[in-house]
């Protein structure tokens, strides 16, 4: 069982456009697509469109439009009552791919009703092989949840992963060294907040081919009790660093359609690799094959093994390594 948690759920309405989104200006849409949403929720279609045993655990109310859209899409989850209504997102995608995001903050979440979506995360750790904590914290929710969370599972026979941002991003990783989830999933501007230096330097070293700025950021997490950060940056692929070794995947050339949902992606094809036995740099693999295919398609529509091509995905062992380690080999697999 992989359990997927989206404390901020949302409706995603993704807008494409013919062309180039001008401010001020009357647009003619070329599509619309309506999903249900939010990172945990993506993650978890993404891994039942595998085949893989998994249940997508959120706050919402028993009538919300979100539960209707869960059960079209035949993803298994389990909803925590709530009053308020799960908010709506809009994403605008442009013809070159770029993606405009307007996100509502969420419905508040009462001390009750926080305290039923935590006992209901513990209740199905106990059967999970993994645990995916996902997206922002929506009001009602302290700052310091997605840590107490991973504190809480310490004790438990699964892994954990989180992909957050800004100050519940902050928060986990001050308490990295007592409780360190298995994977962290930053992007390359969170990436740079946690080690306090600079994303368009990042950008701009990658951009050059010289990944070790990317690497000492990374290292800076691993060093503070991290276990492992997975790192995606866009067109560039994604970084893999653990206590061993350092890996870098660039993706093949695609014509992007949409972002919504690749980062998400990414961390179902990681998580799905890991589930079948796959080595660090094959689940980095993975991970880049399905966040590839995700910016490919429309909307907010997610990959399916099908469109999955792991052969056109390179992955290269970088430095630094620690001392008197070995760097893993890359070689294909299909998990």
């Amino acid at each position: 069982m992989i359990v997927t948690v989206t404390p901020n759920p949302s409706i995603d309405r993704t807008v494409t456009l013919p062309g180039r989104l001008v401010r001020g200006a009357v647009h003619r849409v070329q599509s619309v697509t309506t999903e249900p949403g939010g990172k945990g929720v993506n993650v978890a279609r993404a891994l039942a469109l595998a085949g893989l045993d998994t249940i997508a655990v959120l706050p919402a109310g028993p009538h919300d439009p979100i539960v209707s859209a869960l059960q079209f899409s035949c993803v298994p989850f389990y909803a925590v009552p709530i009053d308020g209504a799960v908010r709506t997102n809009l994403a605008i995608t442009e013809s070159d791919g770029t993606t405009t995001k307007i996100n509502e903050p969420g419905a508040v979440i009462e001390a009750p009703a926080l305290a039923a979506l935590t006992r209901a995360i513990l209740d199905r750790a106990a059967a999970a092989r993994w645990v995916v904590l996902s997206g922002s914290l929506p009001p009602g929710i302290p700052d310091s949840w997605y840590a107490d969370i991973v504190a809480q599972l310490q004790s438990y026979d699964c892994k954990v992963a989180v992909d957050t941002s800004d100050a519940p991003l902050a928060a986990l990783a001050a308490g990295l060294a007592t409780a360190a989830p298995d994977v962290i999933k930053p992007n390359a501007e969170e990436l740079a907040s946690l080690a306090g230096v600079d994303a368009t330097m990042l950008e701009e070293s990658l951009a050059q081919g010289n990944p070790d700025p990317v690497v000492d950021a990374a290292r800076h997490l691993i060093d503070l009790g991290a276990k492992t950060v997975l790192a995606t940056l866009g067109a560039a692929g994604a970084l893999l660093v653990n206590d061993t070794g350092s890996w870098l995947a660039t993706p093949p050339p695609i014509k992007p359609r949409s972002t919504v949902g690749a980062g998400d992606s990414s961390l179902a094809g990681y998580v799905r690799a890991d589930v079948g036995g796959a080595q660090a740099p094959q689940r980095l693999q993975m991970a880049v094959a399905y966040g590839s295919a995700a910016a490919a398609l429309p909307g907010s529509a997610l990959p399916s093994p099908a469109q999955i091509d792991l052969d056109d995905v390179a992955v290269t062992s970088i430095s630094p390594f620690p001392a008197g380690s070995t760097p893993a080999p890359a070689p294909p697999a299909r998990p």
